[in-house]
Parts: C-alpha cells; structure tokens; sequence
C-alpha cells in the first residue's frame, strides 16, 4: 500500500511561509499565541524558528503564553533531546 503524503526532508522555507504560521488558529480555548508557537516548533529547523520568533515578537505576540496546564513552549521543547537549538533561540529572545 502507498502512502497518500510522502515525507517532505529539506523544504525550502521562504519569509512568507514562515510568517503565515502566525495566522495559525488555535482550537475554541486554546490560547492563540502558545498555539502558533507550538505549531512553529514542531514544524521548523532552528534556524527556520528564529526567524519566525523574531516576527512573532514584532507582531506583539506573548513568547511566555501558555496552555491549559500554564505550560510554554520553551517547557515542552526541553522534554525534547533534540531540540537544543530551538530552546536556545527561545531562550535569547526572553522566554521562560
């Protein structure tokens, strides 16, 4: 059986592409900042993140937010071995 989505490894991502995971809508009680932030997270390399994070903090957006739980980001990103990069560009633009 073929998969219906082959996996894509390398994608070029453009300014614009990264910018319109600040459009991203969360699900009815799900904060709006956490929810673009997570969703960049997972879906982008480091470098790819930083340069989302920068337009987020220019778009007044809260790097703190946090779920349900009173979570962050930054606190799931830290459960992650791989994710050293990405905690460490959350961390130099102030997050917690």
């Amino acid at each position: 059986m073929k998969k219906d989505k082959e996996k894509v490894l390398d994608e070029v991502w453009t300014e614009s592409r990264v910018r319109e995971f600040l459009d991203s809508e969360p699900k009815v009680g799900t904060n709006r900042d956490f929810h673009a932030l997570l969703k960049a997270y997972q879906s982008m390399r480091a470098d790819d993140f930083e340069l989302f994070i920068g337009m987020f903090l220019e778009a007044g957006r809260d790097l703190n937010a946090t779920d349900k739980s009173g979570r962050t980001v930054l606190s799931y990103a830290k459960e992650h071995r791989n994710s050293g990069e990405h905690v460490a560009a959350l961390e130099s633009k102030g997050a917690v």
